[in-house]
């Protein structure tokens, strides 16, 4: 397993493979998960082949409890999964001006195995899910 030293004494950052790049963005498929708040719900998908490359991301659980995505098979071979347990969903955000106004795609979120490392945006058949969700309602 490859890991990033970050500055100072903070501890070893995992790098994280995509299985494939996320759309829009060839190339570029090594990120670092950081941690962006105190409480460890913002974090920002950091490129480790672009600098300046990020996507903020958070857990969908606190502010759309009701979320629960379906993952199927062909995820978890993507992902060399050997336990759905290890599987973090992660919802890409656009920020906007103001909490108020910041927006979670909810019909492709980002798929992490804790355990391999390893990433996958999934688009989701679900015509009820928007890419651009009020954060906060």
């Amino acid at each position: 397993m490859e890991t990033v030293m970050p500055p100072s004494s903070a501890p070893e950052i995992p790098v994280i493979e995509l299985a494939q790049p996320l759309p829009g963005f060839p190339g570029r498929e090594r990120f670092a998960l950081v941690q962006v708040d105190d409480d460890g719900v913002l974090c920002s998908l950091t490129s480790l082949d672009e600098p300046g490359l990020r996507f903020l991301v958070v857990p969908p659980a606190p502010f759309f409890p009701d979320y629960a995505p379906e993952v199927d098979e062909a995820v978890l071979t993507e992902l060399r999964s050997t336990s759905v347990d290890d599987l973090v969903v992660l919802c890409v955000l656009t920020a906007g001006a103001s909490l108020a106004s910041t927006t979670a795609n909810l019909a492709a979120p980002v798929v992490l195995d804790v355990a391999t490392h390893r990433a996958v945006q999934v688009v989701l058949d679900d015509p009820g899910l928007s890419v651009a969700t009020p954060l906060i309602a």
